[in-house]
Parts: structure tokens; C-alpha cells; sequence
């Protein structure tokens, strides 16, 4: 099996082909027959997981699981501790109310590489970085929640899936997993996907192994900060 994570690039596309030409994975992960797990938006950056493990990539797209998702966002304006709560508390999207999610404002801007399309900047108006952790998947979820609390998003940045985060990837870098991120995956994953977590375990039955398999991440001297 292969378990790799990629810090994606902007105005690129997570699937492998694209009639229109655009920028896809193909042009920056030559290895095959693997696939994304959920996806990241055209114009949003960082962290995907592309494996070809298809009971893992079933049990981490089900919502039941609520794997955990990180967002840097920078947002025009800097949102009032009021919005920042009503994002915690969730907010209504076409008739909808988000899960409640986990928000704070950053007090520096994180340290991460340029975009290569600036965003725009406003004289009169600053901008500042948000973190947001949620655990659905609803499209252009981040996005329309901070423009639902008044602060739209100007950049989109994803650092960490649950365990798994960007560490010193640079955009357009990948790197294999280890056999122990591997093993935290499936940990969170085990169980009722299969409709086997709702039943008891047995006196004295021990936990089954994950037999993860040791990958070797790239090495890159050039590349600035672990995220």
C-alpha cells in the first residue's frame, strides 16, 4: 500500500486529469494508481492524502469519523471575538448550520511560503490569520463560514488533516508517510465503518495489528519551517 501526503499548490486541482488543461496532481506526484482522500479546493493550498488503500480512504471520507481539519485562513478585516464565537457555535450556510468548530485568531501571521498569485490588499482595510478546525467536509465550507460572520477569506491554507501535517513541504513537495502516521490513521479510523463499532469486544481479546509498513520521508535542506 502507498500513503503519501502533498502540499498542494495554489490553482492546482486535486484529481489527476483535467479536459480544460488546467494544473492537476499529475504534474506533481508521478506515482500511480493512487488517489486523494476528500479534496481541497482549486484555490485553496497545503496538506492532501493520496493513497491507494481504498478501505482507508472510505473510512477517513465518512463523516461519522470526524477526522479533525486545520485551516490557516487570512481574512479581510479582523474578526471581533464575537464572530470568532459564532463560528465556534456553527453558522447557517443555504439553510444548513455548520458543526461547531474550533477558532481562534493568530496573533502573528504564520510563516509560510508566497503564493504565487498575490492576494489582493486593501490601503484601508488590514488583514489577519484565523485557525479553524472542523470536522466536515461540506464544499467551500471555510470560506463561506468566515464570509458568513462578515470576514471573507483572502487565502486558504490547510497545514494538518488529524495527525498528519505539512511539516517543511514546500508547495509541489510529497513525501511517503511513516508507518507510524500510517498506524495513527487507522487507529482513528477502526471500527464502525465496518459495522463493527457498536459491538462489545470479547474478555480478553487484544487489538488487532496494523502491520503499517516503514516509508522514508524526502529530505530538503532548503525548505523554511516545520508547521
Amino acid at each position: 500500500m502507498k500513503y503519501l501526503i502533498l502540499n498542494k499548490p495554489y490553482e492546482v486541482l486535486t484529481q489527476f486529469t483535467d479536459e480544460a488543461g488546467r494544473a492537476t496532481l499529475k504534474d506533481f506526484v508521478p506515482v500511480p494508481n493512487i488517489y486523494p482522500v476528500g479534496r481541497l479546493d482549486y484555490d485553496s493550498e497545503g496538506l492532501v492524502l493520496l493513497t491507494d488503500d481504498k478501505a482507508l480512504q472510505h473510512r477517513l471520507s465518512d463523516p461519522k469519523f470526524k477526522i479533525e481539519k486545520t485551516y490557516w485562513v487570512q481574512v479581510d478585516g479582523i474578526p471581533t471575538e464575537a464572530a470568532l464565537e459564532e463560528l465556534r457555535r456553527g453558522v447557517v450556510i443555504k439553510d444548513v448550520k455548520t458543526a461547531p468548530a474550533k477558532a481562534s485568531l493568530l496573533e502573528e501571521a504564520p510563516q509560510v511560503w508566497e503564493r504565487s498569485k498575490p492576494i489582493r490588499f486593501r490601503k484601508d482595510i488590514p488583514t489577519s490569520w484565523v485557525e479553524i478546525k472542523i470536522s466536515q467536509g461540506m464544499n467551500r465550507q471555510v470560506r463561506r463560514m468566515t464570509a458568513a460572520v462578515g470576514f471573507p477569506t483572502l487565502r486558504l491554507i490547510r497545514p494538518a488533516i488529524g495527525p498528519l501535517s505539512l511539516g517543511e513541504l514546500q508547495p509541489g513537495e510529497y513525501r511517503e508517510l511513516t508507518a507510524e502516521e500510517v498506524d495513527k490513521l487507522k487507529t482513528l479510523t477502526a471500527g464502525s465503518s465496518f459495522g463493527t463499532g457498536s459491538r462489545p469486544k470479547r474478555p480478553g481479546s487484544a487489538p488487532k495489528s496494523t502491520g503499517g509498513r516503514h516509508y522514508d520521508s524526502r529530505n530538503n535542506s532548503s525548505r523554511k519551517k516545520r508547521f
